[in-house]
């Protein structure tokens, strides 16, 4: 599978690329309540915290087992250099149950930093739609499905596992991971979000996961999310089916929830979670600014008005020195 992913990622990387609309949106685009990642960055001078706060059960099915666990997951979101240019960085802070079950039972916990990743995607290709408001004679055309609208945006990442964190997590220490974003927005209310990666690159624990995200967005408030995640490993293969919504308390502020039934291996188990997703926003479209300020520098040339054409006239020097010759 591993050369079919490499094959895959180098695809991607020769696609050409296009113009770039911009990135940044008028409200909060948070990734949270879901696993998956758009391929969107937060937009220049925005820096965007998302948070989720997690409970997790599974059933004791094999020896050595990892049955409960909590903590919470944080995000930090922010763009420079680049509209189409994102840098994040992730940290995991949990606590966690051991159980070794056997001839006898025995339990022991553990809590500490379970990952601390940085990383960067950068946005290759984004579609544009056709407007059709426009489209003023025809209903079923200003009605019909945008074909556009089944290509994705495309998006890559990159990051790096630092290791810094406690040693009853290490898997592998310093390591790289890569992955393809992709985004359709199928309408102006959903969109679907698919994700691969290879995590975990060149260490004893590599892993390859994928990640599928339908959203629907119910009015300018809520947002709702239906989600699969598989993650294939040497030893062991894990699965979730993940549910939740989101509501948008203000442009900069959003509180989601969630539930999810895992299978870890041959243990079955659920995970609920409740965070929030905060920002900043000291966003600056330059490129917006300019193209207006050169705008409104630009000397009118079209055809003067009657008034201008008046003003003009009075102005003239022969109009000033014949007003000379009319006062003497």
């Amino acid at each position: 599978m591993k050369p079919f992913f490499l094959k895959l990622l180098f695809v991607f990387f020769l696609l050409k690329i296009t113009a770039i609309q911009a990135q940044y949106t008028d409200v909060i685009n948070s990734n949270k309540p879901g696993l998956s990642e758009s391929p969107y960055a937060v937009g220049l001078g925005v820096y965007q915290v998302e948070s989720n706060f997690f409970l997790r059960n599974t059933d004791t099915k094999t020896t050595f087992s990892n049955p409960q666990s909590y903590g919470a997951d944080l995000l930090f979101r922010t763009s420079f250099l680049r509209e189409k240019l994102e840098f994040n960085g992730q940290l995991i802070y949990q606590r966690d149950q051991f159980a070794f079950d056997n001839v006898f039972k025995s339990e022991q916990s553990a809590s500490g930093v379970s990952k601390f990743s940085l990383g960067a995607k950068y946005l290759l290709y984004q579609p544009t739609y056709t407007d059709k408001s426009k489209e003023v004679r025809s209903w079923k055309r200003r009605n019909a499905f945008d074909k556009k609208r089944l290509l994705p945006s495309i998006a890559i990442y990159g990051g790096l596992n630092t290791g810094f964190v406690n040693e009853v997590y290490v898997q592998g220490g310093l390591s790289p991971k890569a992955g393809i974003l992709l985004q359709q927005n199928l309408s102006r209310d959903f969109n679907v979000i698919s994700n691969v990666f290879y995590d975990r690159i060149g260490t004893n624990f590599e892993e390859i996961s994928y990640i599928i995200t339908a959203t629907q967005n119910f009015g300018s408030r809520w947002s709702g999310f239906l989600e699969h995640q598989g993650i294939f490993q040497e030893h062991q293969n894990n699965a979730n089916i993940g549910a939740g919504l989101a509501y948008l308390f203000s442009k900069d502020f959003q509180i989601n929830t969630s539930a999810r039934f895992i299978l870890e291996g041959i243990n079955p188990g659920f995970v609920l979670g409740f965070g929030v997703s905060y920002r900043i926003d000291k966003h600056d479209d330059g490129y917006s600014k300019s193209k207006e300020k050169k705008q409104k520098g630009q000397k009118y040339k079209g055809k003067d008005s009657a008034m201008d054409a008046y003003y003009k006239k009075e102005n003239s020097f022969l109009n000033r020195l014949m007003n000379l010759f009319r006062r003497k």
